[in-house]
């Protein structure tokens, strides 16, 4: 039987100690780190344009290469993490502790990947395009939102143990 995923409550945590170990020492969880927040930062500025456009009609090209930017960049952090979860999991994606935000960012990047598929082919006019660019953010947002959630519980849990454990070591006293 499958457990539970540890941020419904469950009491198994959301690595192992050898797991805990290898995220710790890997530089995969350093440049995961550094890029999820750049991610948001561009996801930021892109929406911006975007929404600017849609507005006022101003700005077109901008909106467009920061999509392709930020589209870009959700690939680097797509790759990267598949590797960070290979080296921490030995599994490049679906490994049970993050099986479902990884199976949502599969809808995250058909998203941004169906935006430069239509960009290309010329298949959708600008607003189109920009439109389906915001469909692909308001999946990257919930997306951005299970991983904070997973890495939020994943910290309590690892403060939870560090309590018990000094809780331990101090009742040995």
């Amino acid at each position: 039987m499958r457990s539970q995923n540890p941020a419904r409550g469950s009491n198994r945590p959301l690595y192992t100690a050898e797991q805990r170990r290898r995220r710790d020492e890997s530089g995969w969880t350093l440049v995961q780190g550094l890029l999820a927040p750049f991610q948001f930062l561009v996801f930021l500025a892109s929406l911006a344009l975007v929404v600017r456009y849609l507005v006022s009609g101003v700005g077109q090209e901008v909106a467009t290469v920061s999509v392709v930017v930020k589209t870009i960049t959700l690939y680097t952090i797509m790759i990267t993490g598949a590797i960070w979860e290979k080296v921490v999991f030995g599994r490049y994606l679906f490994a049970e502790a993050f099986f479902w935000e990884d199976v949502f960012s599969m809808l995250v990047i058909a998203l941004h990947t169906a935006y430069l598929a239509a960009l290309a082919a010329g298949a959708l006019e600008a607003h189109a395009l920009m439109w389906l660019a915001l469909a692909a953010y308001a999946a990257y947002v919930v997306n951005a939102a299970q991983f904070v959630l997973k890495l939020r519980a994943a910290r309590l849990q690892g403060a939870a143990t560090a309590a018990s454990a000094f809780g331990t070591w101090e009742g040995a006293q």
